[in-house]
């Protein structure tokens, strides 16, 4: 739901109203009718809504769906209630902060006198809004691990950390990493020592080895491509914790095929698994982004064999190194400098 309006957009790009949240439900329901009527069923590898709408195109997508929805909303169907919604409301509100100094001076101490918590800090630490509290980010991306592991021993110490110091609150992201969402400052150095002793504490989140990659040819029928041991080269390249900070904010995705579950597409750097006569080959499109400026990425040229992917992803890194201005991000640079610089220097060499 959108913002305090609690209004949702229509399909795709094409914005062409607001749904009200009370028929939202009706909405979706409308949704998923048109895709029932004409959707790909009979093909596993098109058998996504995306597939529908790139084949009638938009604007017929969203004719078939207001169509429906005029249906539905006419036998006022599935209308949610406004108390239902308000109940909703009433069960998530935030939880009683205590209240606290802001403790910055503290903890800047803290950071002064390790190294490693300071590495920690930088990366995995947001700000929040009340005073006195953080947000814990714990990377499931340990170096030369599969991204988003995490065992059962871990996931039991998390829980525990949550009730003890979040308000026995924690949460998934789509980037496959857990958050901790109201930590107070002063606790921030024992959760810290906790999440270390579990393995918990790589300082990586949004740096070039917080890498997004889904199960890929490893584990899903569907893939054409391994996508975990490439996450874990990459991983492993880019080790060096001072190199990654020197690099800034990075986002790999891969994805082992084209139904795109790791998201390559809106990837700063995004890695399509594809398949050439049996063999595995890896597309490299960049500046994709899921941000304020939502951007799919723009395919550098042919595909590199398992052998040369890692070595390319060096070469874009240091493409960019070499043409960034005032420590701009990896995103910024592309968007001011395109395409052209990273495919001289990737084609030069491959």
């Amino acid at each position: 739901m959108g913002g305090g309006l609690g209004r949702t957009p229509m399909i795709g790009k094409k914005i062409a109203g607001f749904v009200p949240k009370e028929d939202l439900l009706a909405y979706l329901e409308a949704v998923m009718r048109v895709y029932n009527m004409y959707g790909r069923r009979d093909n596993i590898y098109k058998a996504r809504i995306k597939i529908l709408v790139h084949e009638i195109g938009v604007e017929e997508m969203t004719r078939q769906v207001e169509a429906e929805f005029a249906e539905l909303r006419k036998a006022g169907a599935l209308h949610l209630p406004l108390e239902e919604v308000a109940r909703i409301e009433a069960y998530f509100q935030p939880p009683s902060h205590e209240n606290l100094p802001d403790d910055s001076a503290e903890l800047n101490k803290a950071v002064l006198a390790d190294r490693d918590f300071a590495n920690w800090v930088k990366s995995n630490v947001a700000q929040h809004k009340v005073p006195g509290y953080a947000i814990v980010n714990i990377s499931l991306k340990p170096i030369g691990g599969v991204p988003g592991d995490c065992t059962s021993d871990q996931m039991d110490a998390v829980a525990g950390i949550a009730e003890k110091y979040s308000f026995d609150e924690l949460r998934v992201t789509h980037e496959q990493n857990l958050t901790l969402a109201h930590v107070r400052k002063k606790d921030l150095h024992a959760v810290y020592d906790l999440l270390k002793a579990h393995g918990l504490a790589t300082p990586n989140i949004g740096l070039i080895t917080d890498q997004i990659a889904c199960p890929g040819l490893d584990y899903c029928a569907l893939a054409n491509a391994r996508s975990i041991p490439l996450a874990q080269q990459i991983s492993e390249r880019f080790a060096d914790i001072e190199r990654q900070h020197e690099i800034g904010e990075l986002k790999i995705n891969t994805s082992g095929c084209i139904n795109a579950c790791g998201h390559h597409h809106v990837g700063h750097i995004g890695i399509l698994g594809v398949d050439k006569k049996g063999v595995e080959y890896y597309q490299v499109t960049l500046g994709g982004a899921a941000d304020e400026k939502t951007a799919i990425g723009d395919i550098v040229g042919r595909a590199f064999t398992e052998d040369e992917v890692v070595d390319a992803i060096e070469t874009i890194v240091t493409t960019y190194i070499g043409v960034r201005q005032n420590g701009e991000r990896f995103i910024d640079t592309y968007r001011r400098v395109g395409i052209d610089p990273f495919k001289e220097s990737l084609y030069e060499t491959h």
